[in-house]
């Protein structure tokens, strides 16, 4: 049984939406995600609610998708505060492959 899957790595980016930013988003802010990693640049900062909303969204935007899936063309995510203007953009910017048994110590033949 093949040991090997393939993720998408991600980048999340602030981008300017229709109203005034209230929150503390700068245009151009951005992590990344790689594998099970979210990666930072030095130094930088973002805010813990917009991670919050982002989070449950980050594992199936990494997966491979069908052709029709809403996942696959709906990129842009609003701040969680209503009255900020800021989104985050979800790119899929690479591809990289895994092993289960890099991730997990469960048997990849185990039954559940």
């Amino acid at each position: 049984m093949a040991d090997e899957f393939e993720l998408y790595d991600l980048k999340v980016e602030v981008v300017a939406g229709e109203k005034p930013f209230v929150c503390s988003h700068h245009v151009g802010d951005s992590f990344l995600v790689e594998g099970e990693n979210l990666v930072f640049p030095q130094g930088a900062s973002f805010s813990m609610y917009a991670l919050a909303a982002l989070l449950p969204l980050l594992p199936a935007k990494q997966r491979p998708l069908q052709e029709a899936d809403w996942m696959g063309t709906d990129a842009l995510i609003a701040c969680p505060d209503p009255n900020c203007g800021a989104r985050f953009k979800i790119s899929r910017v690479g591809k990289r492959t895994l092993r289960h048994g890099d991730c997990t110590v469960v048997p990849l033949d185990s039954k559940r």
